[in-house]
């Protein structure tokens, strides 16, 4: 089973939480979720070397609140705050005229987060780095930072080939079955003059790293012991 669903997903409601956050009637869903597409297309596209990993958007009776988590919030914000205005306008007007408010949260290691692994090896894909260097040295890295374990996968005309194949590494640990292990998943594309070169990236991130926190249990009090006879 976990060799064939995607982590993110098998660990939903265990150690990780929906990227889209709302409730709605079966009337107003497919307007939702068609606009969250778009806002999620938009914002991938505009901030492309941004290094963004995910985007969560929380809806309430008429706003909206676009999350991104990024490794760099400079870019994000723009000088002076410009690029948050202007993305909070485009947004504003893909989700027929709603409130937006954008938050953003700084990733501190990105070496850490499978998706900008992912579309790091892509990025040194597309300038015409050797596939097999730029896998090898995310894997060091990744594990430098204390990461338990990472396994890289690059499919499509590796290396101009006329036929397509797949290769992968692997080092460490990667148990995709153990739901309680914090295990992060990351996909990106490399555009090549020959084709698209698909990354996959599976990491096993250090223990308790992303676990839920611990429901406090309250014990009944003891039953008072009974006066002793005289």
């Amino acid at each position: 089973m976990g060799q064939k669903v995607n982590p993110i997903g098998y660990r939903l409601a265990v150690n990780r939480d929906w990227r889209s956050r709302w409730y709605a009637s079966p009337k107003e869903l497919p307007e939702f979720l068609n606009s969250d597409l778009k806002i999620r297309k938009y914002v991938k596209d505009k901030l492309k070397l941004a290094a963004v990993s995910k985007i969560v958007i929380e809806r309430a009776w008429n706003s909206i609140r676009v999350t991104i988590f990024t490794a760099r919030p400079g870019i994000v914000i723009g000088r002076k705050g410009t690029e948050i205005e202007n993305m909070t306008k485009e947004i504003e007007s893909l989700s027929n005229g709603k409130s937006v408010k954008i938050d953003i949260q700084e990733i501190k290691t990105p070496e850490l987060d499978a998706q900008l692994v992912a579309e790091n090896v892509a990025l040194q894909i597309e300038r015409r780095i050797s596939f097999r260097r730029a896998m090898k040295k995310s894997i060091q890295q990744t594990m430098e930072f204390g990461a338990q374990g990472i396994k890289l996968r690059c499919a499509g005309r590796l290396g101009g080939a006329e036929i397509s194949r797949a290769e992968w590494y692997r080092e460490g640990k990667i148990p995709l079955h153990t739901l309680r292990q914090p295990i992060d998943y990351g996909f990106a594309e490399a555009n090549t003059v020959y084709g698209k070169i698909g990354v996959k990236c599976w990491l096993c991130k250090p223990e308790g790293a992303a676990e839920p926190q611990p429901v406090e249990k309250r014990e009944a009090p003891a039953p008072a012991e009974a006066p002793a006879a005289q």
